[in-house]
């Protein structure tokens, strides 16, 4: 089998699809909710704790030179971060349980009698308790 053709079918595997469709909503999803942190959470937090701007929080470890930048820890981004991953891993849980509440849930059927024997099994029946009286006598 050539390269090419096993390549396509693995391609057209469902779970390949699904996958990449999955990669691709999950990240735009990500941008939203980035900026839906950023822009619209963020800065009524900032307010409230006195106008400050979260991506501008760090410590400053290395003050800038003429040739070298600041080396600092930009703690306010990854507060940002982590509220996005909050608020993400929030919305995920709750579209996750809202399309298993969707599912059906499995119906258990009763189990079916048995079927009735056909006439070979009554026959095959009848001889058998023949056999068993004539070894009794």
């Amino acid at each position: 089998m050539s390269v090419i053709k096993e390549l396509k079918e693995f391609m057209m595997r469902g779970n390949v699809v699904d996958l990449a469709v999955g990669v691709v909503v999950g990240g735009a999803f990500g941008k939203i909710v980035s900026s839906l942190v950023s822009d619209i959470i963020m800065p009524p937090i900032g307010v409230v704790l006195g106008g400050v701007d979260f991506a501008d929080l760090k410590f400053i470890l290395q003050d800038a030179t003429a040739d070298v930048a600041a080396v600092s820890i930009n703690y306010g981004s990854f507060i940002q971060t982590v509220l996005d991953f909050v608020i993400i891993s929030t919305a995920i849980f709750f579209a996750v349980k809202a399309m298993n509440s969707l599912k059906k849930a499995p119906v258990e059927e009763a189990p079916a009698e048995a079927p009735a024997p056909s006439k070979e099994e009554i026959l095959l029946g009848e001889i058998r308790d023949l056999l068993k009286e004539q070894n009794k006598k």
